[in-house]
């Protein structure tokens, strides 16, 4: 696994255990989007006031924000159980099937990439969302038919980094709609001290500080990166994270003040020295720096459109004025100077 892998927070095996002990549990430890706590509050009472299954959830953002998190919280805090899938792992209706007629009743049914839904398993979601029944079909030709088999009332909880590609039936199905967005330097740095007190790490106010800017806007990358310190302060400093500690073992992953990684930097570098600072398309920014166009666009650019180093326009994309005051280097193509504002 490679380090871009790790601090662009793209899940792998060997990370998720170590996750689960700083994961909050209820809403009141979940810090950050406010907004979205202050509603699901509400509507997760008044579900429990009436004995009823929480209404549908869609959640939507950029990897590592806490959607899974947040699924999780749900069910603490309605007392319910807790089934978990994703899209790619239900291959066949009947997978489906399996897992809708085995929960009990007003559990959170968590469905993780949801926009990989196969359509046929997606038509069957709709009655079973709507109606709590299952459409199965008995036999084959002239002499099958169609049985509706009843499952308990539920929640179902769909996940997505894409909701662009979420089906309109599907998605309008879903009575709570909850978009998720990056974290601002003051909450990253409150994550990072629980996180640090959770892991009986020790760790300076201002190392907390410098290393929330570096996080991407993204508790998952934050509690990452404050692994890593801590084994620099383990192996060659004195078990406290520092801003000694934090400059050293930054610099040492090829990570800036701003967040911004190795590969971030290449793609900027290659926009402005390639292609005069762009537009170029995605396509072709992908094969420059020899990365998938998938994953320049959903681990990559949005951060780098975030903080304002990017721009998508019709044409392509435009690296602002931002970024070449960030990588120090000069604007001299002066024929796409338009297109930057």
């Amino acid at each position: 696994m490679s380090e871009d892998s790790i601090l662009s927070g793209l899940p792998y095996q060997g990370e998720e255990p170590a996750e689960n002990p700083i994961r909050p549990k209820l809403l009141n430890e979940f810090l950050g989007q406010e907004d979205v706590k202050s509603n699901l509050k509400v509507f997760i009472e008044a579900a429990r006031q009436r004995q009823e299954p929480l209404d549908h959830v869609f959640l939507s953002g950029p990897p590592g924000l806490g959607k899974t998190t947040l699924a999780g919280i749900m069910s603490n805090e309605l007392g319910v159980e807790t089934k978990v899938t994703s899209a790619p792992a239900l291959d066949k209706p009947k997978d489906l099937a399996g897992l809708l007629t085995t929960i009990s009743e007003r559990t959170v049914f968590f469905i993780d990439e949801i926009h990989r839904l196969k359509p046929a398993i997606e038509e069957m979601l709709y009655i079973a969302m709507e109606d709590y029944e299952l459409d199965w079909i008995i036999g084959q030709g002239p002499s099958a038919r169609t049985i509706r088999i009843p499952v308990p009332p539920f929640t179902l909880v769909g996940a997505t980094t894409k909701p662009g590609r979420v089906s309109s039936p599907l998605y309008t199905r879903f009575g709570i709609n909850v978009r998720m967005n990056f974290y601002d330097l003051a909450e990253l740095q409150q994550i990072l001290t629980r996180s640090a007190s959770i892991l009986n790490i020790t760790i300076t106010s201002d190392a907390a500080h410098l290393l929330a800017g570096s996080s991407r806007g993204t508790p998952r990358v934050a509690n990452r990166l404050l692994r890593r310190m801590r084994d620099f302060a383990q192996i060659e400093g004195e078990g406290i994270i520092t801003t000694d500690i934090v400059h050293s073992g930054l610099k040492r992953l090829q990570v800036d003040e701003r967040g911004l990684e190795r590969l971030d930097r290449e793609i900027l570098k290659a926009l402005i020295a390639k292609y005069g600072g762009g537009p170029v398309g995605v396509e072709t920014l992908a094969i420059s720096v020899g990365e998938s166009m998938d994953s320049l666009e959903d681990f990559y650019e949005p951060y780098l459109i975030q903080q304002g180093f990017l721009k998508r326009t019709p044409r392509g994309r435009v690296a602002t004025p931002l970024a070449y005051k960030h990588l120090g280097m000069d604007r001299t193509n002066d024929e796409n100077q338009g297109l930057l504002f």
